[in-house]
C-alpha cells in the first residue's frame, strides 16, 4: 500500500514524497482513510510508530477540501502536551503542506506573547498549542476558536500525567459542537476513556500493537549499579559501544546540568535540555543534536514525548524514571521508523520497585546484571573515623564518631561563615557548589 491509495491531494502526495516517505505505518493505514471520510478517530499505538502523520495528512487533505472561511479564524485546532511536541507537529504539518497555501502556527509558553498575538491576528488555518498557552491567548481574546472544523488531542494520556485535563475539558467547552475530533494516545487508560465518551461521536478505532509494550526493534538491556558508580558506567559504556546519537534521561534538571558538566570535562560533546532551558536554548540543543555537533543530549522527563531526532541509536536511563510509563516514552526516543535501537537502564539498590512496576506495565519479566567487563574503580571505602579500630569494611555512618561525613561516605560541604577568633580573622570560603567542583 502507498500513501496514493488513500485519495489524499496530489499537493500533500508531493509534501510526502518530498519527506522521504512512500509506505504509511500501521496506524497511519487504519487512521487516515475514516478521517479523510470526516469520522472521528481514536488512535493508540506505541511511541514511534507515527500517529503525527496519522492525523496531520488528513487534516490538510480536509482543510483544502472544506471552503474556506471569510474570516482569519483557525479551522484547525492540535492540543498538545509540551512545547517540543507543539514544535514538532507544526514541522509536521509544514512538511507536509509545504505546497499547499495553508498557513500554521505553533503557540506555546517560554517564549513571548506579542509574536504569536501578531501571527493570530495575520490569520492562520492550523494553530498547534499547549494548554496553558492557549487559555492565556482565550482570557486575552486574542484568539477566536469559533470557526474551527477539526479538533485533534495529540498525547492525551500525557496531558492527564502532566495534570492538563481540567485546562483541555476548558478548552473543548469553547470549541464549536459541529466539529470532527480526532484523539491521539500512545496509551489508553479508563481516564481517556471517559474523555473520548464525552467528545468523541460514534468515533472509528485504530489500535496498532500492545501500547504498554515498547517497540520490538529496541533490545533492552538492565545493569544493576551502585550511585556512586553510574557516572563511571555512563563513560565506561560511551567508550565501549558504538553510540553516534545518544540521549540520556536524567530524574531532576539539576542532574541534568551536572551530567552535562562533567561528560564536558571529559571531552564527550554533550548538551542539555529542560524546563528550565528557554525555548530558543531548547531548540537551538535540539537541532545542534540533530545535526551531530554533540554526541551526547540529556534531558529530563518534561522532554520526552517531544524529542523527534532520526537516528538516535541509544537511549540512556541514567536515572530511573518516576513511573513505569514514562519508561517506554523514554526508550521509544530510539528505534523508530523501522529502525533498530537499543535502551540502557542503570539499576540501583533502590530502583527494585520500580524494575517491578516496569515489569508489570509492560507484561515482561526483566533481567538486570552488571555490564560486560565494568569494574567500578572509583567507588572505594571509607574508614570510619571514631575512636575505636578503623574497620575499613564500608562507608561511614551517622552516630559513631564520623561527623562531617554523609551517609553514603562523602565529605559534607562546609558551610561556615567568616568569624574573629583571638583577635584573628579567619575566613572559610567554601560552598556546596565550590566542594562539588573541587
Amino acid at each position: 500500500m502507498s500513501f496514493s491509495s488513500f485519495g489524499l491531494s496530489d499537493r500533500i502526495l508531493r509534501g510526502v514524497q518530498a519527506s522521504g516517505y512512500t509506505v504509511p505505518t500501521p496506524i497511519q493505514t487504519l487512521a487516515i482513510r475514516p478521517a479523510l471520510e470526516g469520522r472521528d478517530v481514536i488512535g493508540t499505538a506505541q511511541t514511534g510508530t507515527g500517529k503525527t502523520a496519522a492525523f496531520v495528512l488528513p487534516m490538510l487533505h480536509r482543510l483544502e477540501e472544506l471552503r474556506p472561511s471569510r474570516t482569519h479564524y483557525p479551522r484547525a485546532l492540535v492540543l498538545t502536551p509540551t512545547r517540543e511536541l507543539a514544535h514538532q507537529v507544526h514541522e509536521a504539518v509544514s512538511t507536509y503542506g509545504k505546497f499547499m497555501s495553508l498557513r500554521s502556527g505553533a503557540i506555546y509558553g517560554g517564549v513571548g506573547m506579542e509574536p504569536q498575538i501578531r501571527l493570530l491576528r495575520s490569520g492562520v488555518d492550523v494553530v498547534i498549542a499547549t494548554p496553558g498557552r492557549l487559555l492565556d491567548h482565550m482570557q486575552r481574546k486574542t484568539i477566536n476558536l469559533s470557526n474551527v472544523q477539526m479538533f485533534v488531542l495529540d498525547e492525551a494520556d500525557r496531558m492527564f500525567a502532566m495534570g492538563f485535563i481540567r485546562d483541555v475539558r476548558k478548552i473543548i467547552a469553547a470549541l464549536p459542537s459541529h466539529k470532527q475530533t480526532m484523539l491521539f494516545s500512545a496509551t489508553f487508560s479508563k481516564e481517556i476513556s471517559e474523555l473520548a465518551s464525552g467528545v468523541l461521536k460514534n468515533p472509528h478505532r485504530a489500535e496498532v500493537g500492545h501500547s504498554h509494550e515498547p517497540l520490538t526493534s529496541i533490545t533492552q538491556n538492565f545493569y544493576s549499579t551502585v550511585s556512586q558508580a553510574k557516572m563511571e558506567l555512563l563513560l565506561h559504556v560511551l567508550k565501549a559501544e558504538a553510540m553516534d546519537s545518544v540521549l540520556v534521561f536524567t530524574r531532576t534538571k539539576h542532574g541534568a546540568d551536572k551530567l552535562t558538566r562533567r561528560l564536558d570535562r571529559k571531552g564527550i560533546a554533550a548538551t542539555a535540555i529542560h524546563s528550565n532551558k528557554s525555548q530558543s536554548q531548547r531548540l537551538r540543543s535540539l537541532e545542534a543534536f540533530r545535526r551531530g555537533k554533540f554526541r551526547v543530549l540529556v534531558a529530563t522527563d518534561i522532554a520526552a514525548r517531544g524529542i523527534d531526532v532520526d537516528g538516535i541509536s541509544h537511549v540512556i536511563n541514567f536515572d530511573m524514571p518516576r513511573d513505569a510509563e514514562d519508561y517506554v516514552h523514554r526508550i521509544g526516543r530510539t528505534g523508530r521508523a523501522g529502525l533498530s535501537g537499543k535502551a540502557l537502564t542503570f539499576v540501583t539498590g533502590e530502583d527494585r520497585d520500580m524494575v517491578r512496576r516496569i515489569e508489570r506495565f509492560t507484561g515482561r519479566a526483566v533481567a538486570t546484571g552488571e555490564y560486560p567487563g565494568f569494574k567500578a574503580a572509583s567507588v572505594q571505602c571509607v574508614p570510619v573515623r571514631s575512636g575505636k579500630r578503623t574497620t575499613g569494611l564500608g562507608p561511614s555512618t551517622p552516630g559513631n564518631g564520623t561527623r562531617g561525613f554523609r551517609k553514603d561516605g562523602r565529605r559534607k560541604p562546609l558551610a561556615f561563615a567568616s568569624k574573629k577568633k583571638r583577635g584573628r580573622k579567619m575566613e572559610f570560603y567554601s560552598s556546596a557548589r565550590s566542594w562539588e567542583n573541587r
